[in-house]
Order: C-alpha cells, then structure tokens, then sequence
C-alpha cells in the first residue's frame, strides 16, 4: 500500500500524524508541500479522494487567504486551487493519501481509517 503525506514539519499535528503512521508500521512518502507544492491536478485528486471543495482544505486564518479575498463566493473551484497551488500555506496539514483515499490528520487518529 503506498501512503503520501503532505507534511509541514513545523506543525505539530502534521508532525504527529507522521509519527503515528510510522508507529503503525506505514513509511509514507513525505512531502514537504512548502517547498515541494502539489499541482492543480494534484490538489484536484486529492479533493476528490477527500470528497472535498477547496475551501474545506483551506486556511482560512492565513493572510494569503483574507489578502486574496479567497472567501468570495464568485471565484471558481479552478480558481481556489490555483490559489493553493500560488500560496501551499494555505492548504490544511497534514493531508494523508492512500489509495482512492484521503483525510486530513487533524486529529492524527483520523488517518488510520485510511490506512
């Protein structure tokens, strides 16, 4: 089984999340979406496995969010995860793929429906 996770090592959960699938035995492929950001199809796949709209993984509290006025109603799907893809700081971490799923660790216990 091949697990992903979209990893923030500055943040405690997404380091937790990461730690909890290593004690179960997973060794996920880590990547670091600040540095190395998912592609528009990318985020699309994982919106899909997530069964998710954009701003379901989105950080609302991040000024790229309040700066890009990225709560307008007007602005598309396609529109939104460009705006990801622009500023990955604004996507929710961490985000855990497995397969045709995902979810997000927050709570880290959460991911191990997927695993």
């Amino acid at each position: 089984m091949s697990v992903t996770i979209y990893h923030n090592p500055r943040c405690s959960k997404s380091r937790q999340t990461l730690a909890l699938l290593e004690e179960k035995g997973v060794e996920p492929t880590v990547i670091e979406y600040l540095k190395q950001p998912p592609t528009d199809a990318e985020i699309d796949s994982i919106l899909k496995k997530l069964g998710a709209e954009p701003r379901d993984v989105m950080r609302k509290k991040e000024a790229p969010y309040k700066e890009n006025n990225l709560g307008d109603e007007a602005l598309s799907r396609t529109q939104l995860i460009a705006a990801i893809v622009a500023d990955p700081i604004l996507l929710e971490r961490p985000i855990v793929v497995s397969g045709a799923k995902a979810a997000i660790g927050r709570p880290p216990e959460s991911v191990l429906e997927i695993i």
